[in-house]
């Protein structure tokens, strides 16, 4: 009998925990509710946007999330979600795509994630870019700035003065490590430049 209730209680706490969803903030944001679509329960501050299959020319994303007084912020999750690499977002279950994952940040407000490098939409002049939100739980979620690319010819100055380092600036520094796997850092700073946080 134990068991049964002790099974039930894990089940409507998967549920709650998979049901919960903090309010958005930060202004309009199309389909910001999607970054509870399929989130994983258990999350660790390393994960996967794109699988080791997917074609492409990897890449490795690492950051450290900060509060606002510059300690690092644990605890936080990250949802990150990008283009293939033919510029386009492949279909999964939500209209971000299949290429598309979660980390939450360690102790040290580390995170990071192992994808591929995105391509530009084909035919526009809008730059690689891999859309970053912010869930802090029991708080809030929303968008920051997304990744960038200084070495995409496309990232014009028009582009830069575009950027209102919504969580900190976007733009990285590509590097390709031994191996030619890219590697870009994205820091993060909890509700800077988000309209109506706290």
């Amino acid at each position: 009998m134990s068991r049964v209730i002790t099974f039930s209680f894990f089940l409507l706490m998967c549920f709650e925990a998979a049901s919960a969803q903090e309010p958005v903030i930060g202004g309009p944001c199309q389909g910001c509710e999607l970054v509870f679509a399929g989130m994983p329960i258990e999350l660790k501050s390393s994960s996967r946007i794109a699988s080791e299959s997917e074609q492409g020319e990897p890449l490795n994303l690492r950051g450290t999330v900060y509060k606002a007084d510059g300690t690092p912020a644990s605890g936080i999750i990250v949802y990150a979600y990008q283009t293939n690499a033919k510029g386009v977002y492949p279909k999964g279950s939500t209209n971000h795509g299949r290429l598309r994952g979660w980390a939450r940040t360690d102790v040290n407000g580390k995170y990071g994630f192992k994808t591929i490098r995105p391509k530009a939409y084909p035919g526009r002049d809008i730059p690689q870019h891999i859309h970053l939100h912010i869930i802090e739980p029991n708080k809030a979620t929303y968008y920051i700035d997304d990744v960038t690319f200084s070495d995409d010819p496309l990232l014009t100055s028009e582009h830069r003065k575009k950027d209102n380092c919504r969580g900190g600036c976007g733009e990285s520094q590509p590097t390709r490590d031994e191996q030619g796997v890219w590697q870009v850092r994205r820091d993060i700073i909890l509700g800077e430049a988000i309209p109506g946080y706290e």
